[in-house]
């Protein structure tokens, strides 16, 4: 039988708080090149890394600050088999550079281990393609195979949790779904919407969700939104027993469309009030929800005010 490890069900009065946008914050605020939009290569410049910390403690700073705990990943989006060919790794230097990306989130947290009652590591795993295409022609057993490489080193890094993120197609979230509960990792699947709502290739939110768990029988821990601004993702939302299965978003920081927001070459940081009040309404309306964070043009600003809101203290 597999060990499999279990996510924590919610609890009243404990929520989580993810990291923002990793990459457009090291990108476009400090300067550092990322290869194919990849985080991995930044953990071999001294420099790179120095920034990285600091980045993470602002983070930190802020679960801290307001007795939250912490669910913290970020910085193997792009570690997989396809993507590190790309980037020119080996399988074995894709397989250590996963596990130094885990390493490093758990250097950093340590340091607020009596600051933060709860700080869970999570390992992210990207889709096959480009997250704005549709991938219509990934299938269920392709992406069950292919998404079993980077599970399987996340298994070995013992993470609390594998996230799917910024996925858009029902069959690739069947697929990641089925190959971590074979392989004994607990997973939830992020889903992104376009401006229409919907998934970039084509179904709803609520078909999307349904149709993964009914195909799973339920097998991802629970579901996410991000890479999406509420202007996208509150149209989507909508009464029915799927929607318990959303335990929080990652929102952008801006309303600009998602493709426009990739070419305009700078950190497009929004209205952080506004933001923190939109998500503050979501969880409002659905106080089930308790894990949040931040997605493309999010960090600690933004974070301080989500956080601000969904624990009702105001935006201010």
């Amino acid at each position: 039988m597999v060990d499999q490890k279990s996510f924590p069900p919610q609890k009243e009065g404990r929520f989580y708080l993810s990291e923002g946008g990793t990459e457009t914050e090291i990108l476009y605020k400090y300067g550092f090149e990322l290869p194919q939009f990849a985080m991995l290569p930044l953990l071999d410049n001294p420099e790179a890394v120095s920034k990285m910390q600091e980045m993470y403690r602002n983070y930190l700073d802020v679960v801290a600050k307001h007795g939250m705990c912490a669910l913290i990943g970020g910085l193997d989006y792009r570690a997989s088999p396809d993507w590190g060919e790309l980037l020119g790794y080996s399988p074995e230097g894709l397989s250590e550079a996963n596990l130094k990306s885990i390493d490093f989130l758990r250097e950093v947290a340590n340091e607020y281990a009596s600051d933060i009652p709860e700080i869970l590591i999570q390992g992210l795993i990207g889709p096959r393609g480009d997250a704005y295409e549709r991938n219509l022609s990934i299938t269920e057993n392709e992406a069950e195979d292919y998404h079993s490489v980077q599970l399987t080193i996340l298994k070995q890094a013992n993470v609390d949790l594998a996230l799917a993120l910024t996925f858009n197609n029902i069959p690739e979230s069947i697929g990641v779904a089925r190959a971590a509960k074979k392989i004994g990792v607990p997973l939830a699947i992020s889903l992104s919407l376009d401006s229409t709502s919907k998934l970039n290739s084509g179904p709803s939110l609520a078909e999307a969700i349904t149709t993964i768990d009914d195909e799973t029988d339920l097998a991802p821990e629970f579901y996410l939104i991000n890479c999406s601004h509420p202007l996208e993702y509150e149209p989507a939302i909508e009464s029915g027993d799927w929607i318990n299965r959303i335990r929080g978003v990652r929102p952008n920081a801006s309303k600009m469309e998602k493709i426009a927001l990739c070419q305009i070459g700078h950190l497009e940081e929004g209205d952080p009030v506004e933001l923190g009040a939109q998500c503050g309404d979501l969880a409002r309306r659905y106080p089930h929800m308790d894990i949040w964070g931040g997605c493309c043009g999010t960090w600690d600003t933004h974070l301080d005010q989500i956080a601000k809101n969904i624990l009702g203290i105001g935006g201010k």
